[in-house]
C-alpha cells in the first residue's frame, strides 16, 4: 500500500486572469490519480513583494494529499506553471501563475533543486495569511503557521473570496 503525504502549496500570480489560472491548475492537479486537493484557502489580493513596481498579486494556499515524492511534486508544480504560460524572467517579477511547494509532510530537504520547508515562507504575509486559514497548526521553522501569521503585519492583504470553494466554480466570477 502506498502512503499518502500531505503537502502545502502556495499559489499566486498577477498577469492575466489569475483566479481562473489558479482554479484551472488546482482542477488539473485534483484530477490526477496520484494527488487530491484536500483544502484551499480564500483568494487574497496582496501587494507586490520584492519588486514593487508591478500590479497587485492574487494569492492562495492549498493542502494536498499525494503519493508523489517531493521532487516529483516539484516537477509537477513547474510543469503546471508552464502549462499556464509561466515564463521565468526577472526574480519576483510579474507572472501568470506561481506554484510553490511550501511543505511536504514536515520533511527537511535541502539539495540543488529543492529546499523544504520553503526557506522564505515564514517571512511572507502573502503566504502566511492564506496558509494559516487552512493549516494553522502546520509548523514552518519550528513554529505553528497560525502563530507566525498573528505576529506579522498583513498590510494590504485583502480577501477576494468568501471561502475556499472558489476554485470549484467558474473562477471568472470571483474578485
Amino acid at each position: 500500500m502506498v502512503s499518502l503525504a500531505r503537502a502545502a502549496l502556495g499559489l499566486g500570480g498577477n498577469v492575466g486572469d489569475v483566479p481562473a489560472s489558479m482554479a484551472s491548475a488546482l482542477k488539473a492537479l485534483d484530477a490526477r490519480p496520484d494527488l487530491s486537493v484536500a483544502k484551499v484557502s480564500r483568494l487574497y489580493r496582496t501587494p507586490p513583494w520584492g519588486k514593487l513596481d508591478q500590479p497587485d498579486f492574487v494569492n492562495a494556499c492549498a493542502l494536498i494529499e499525494t503519493t508523489l515524492s517531493p521532487h516529483a511534486l516539484l516537477d509537477l508544480c513547474l510543469q503546471t506553471e508552464r502549462a499556464h504560460l509561466r515564463e521565468r524572467g526577472e526574480r519576483w517579477g510579474p507572472r501568470t501563475l506561481d506554484i510553490d511547494l511550501l511543505d511536504y509532510d514536515g520533511e527537511a530537504i535541502s539539495d540543488e533543486r529543492l529546499t523544504l520547508p520553503h526557506p522564505r515562507a515564514g517571512e511572507r504575509a502573502f503566504v502566511l495569511v492564506p496558509l494559516a486559514e487552512i493549516a494553522p497548526d502546520l509548523r514552518l521553522g519550528g513554529r505553528p503557521v497560525g502563530e507566525t501569521a498573528l505576529a506579522i503585519e498583513p498590510e494590504g492583504i485583502e480577501p477576494m473570496s468568501s471561502d475556499g470553494e472558489w476554485w470549484r466554480v467558474d473562477a471568472r466570477s470571483v474578485g
